[in-house]
């Protein structure tokens, strides 16, 4: 697997009454297909994964698949904090026809560093298809070490990690420790150009929820050892960096592309819609952007 660049962590439309909206879904795919975008996350933290049943999760990610329909590829996000719900969920997903799995660490629950070494060794016996890990201690309360993670990058189908601290001096130990071709993704909108220009492959973002085609500039960029234009486009993205998380992602990001036309307002509990100061201070933030008209 040799996935690189901007892969956007993808919301999941919904109506007003929550229900998946399937029409803005199929339609946002094919804005990131046309604005550039590498790959897509399917359910991740973005994609509401916590409120979406079994079969829902799995009716989504088949759904962005066809709607991809092999012009970029589909990452499924399939982690758990339940080894046999985290298997159940990488297979489907596999059947469904999609490039890759990425799995959180289990939440809630703690695991030591073994617990968690075995944790992903069962997945990957399990289910032969590339997996990603995705290290987010800040969502999780739990955190996988460089040495977790070198132990993991040995075997043979677990072929990169998401680290979603933001520190990039974790990202140099990872590089330090693992083989050049485990692939390391940024988690971090905020520090993802400096990690893809330390070496690291690409970066999984919220923010290319709103601007696909500035990430994927600034990603190729990066790839590109052009660190100036990385860091010129990166610039026009900052302040969307900071205020798209200015309340729980993606709550967010998820009012920010209803202010902009893309999907309606439909998020589920216990997230809520994005309270009336912030709303504000993003759809200020979009006009400075460019991205809503100034009135």
């Amino acid at each position: 697997m040799d996935i690189r660049g901007s892969i956007v962590a993808l919301v999941t439309p919904m109506h007003a009454d929550g229900s998946v909206d399937w029409e803005r879904l199929r339609k946002l795919v094919d804005w990131h297909v046309a604005e550039g975008t590498h790959a897509i996350v399917a359910v991740g933290t973005t994609g509401e994964s916590a409120t979406l049943g079994f079969e829902e999760h799995d009716l989504v990610i088949r759904e962005i698949i066809s709607a991809a329909a092999g012009r970029i590829p589909v990452i499924a996000g399939t982690g758990a904090n339940s080894t046999e719900e985290a298997i159940r969920l990488t297979r489907d997903a596999q059947r469904a026809g999609a490039d890759a799995c990425l799995l959180v660490t289990p939440y809630y629950n703690k695991p030591t560093q073994e617990g968690l070494y075995q944790h992903y060794l069962a997945i990957a016996r399990e289910v032969d298809i590339p997996q990603i890990l995705y290290n987010v201690p800040g969502r999780t309360a739990c955190d996988m070490l460089p040495e977790t993670v070198e132990r993991l990058s040995k075997v043979p189908n677990i072929v990169g990690i998401k680290e979603a601290t933001g520190n990039l001096d974790r990202a140099r130990e990872l590089m330090e420790r693992c083989s050049p071709d485990f692939m390391l993704y940024s988690g971090d909108d905020a520090t993802a150009i400096d990690f893809i220009l330390l070496g690291g492959h690409g970066n999984v973002s919220v923010t290319a929820n709103v601007v696909p085609g500035t990430m994927a500039a600034a990603c190729n960029a990066a790839l590109a050892g052009e660190g100036d234009e990385a860091r010129r486009l990166n610039a026009q993205m900052e302040a969307l960096h900071r205020v798209l998380f200015v309340e729980s992602n993606p709550i967010p990001v998820k009012w920010a592309l209803y202010e902009m036309g893309r999907i309606d307002r439909g998020i589920r509990l216990p997230l809520t819609p994005l309270s009336a100061p912030a709303q504000e201070r993003v759809r200020q933030t979009l006009r400075e952007c460019g991205l809503l008209e100034v009135k």
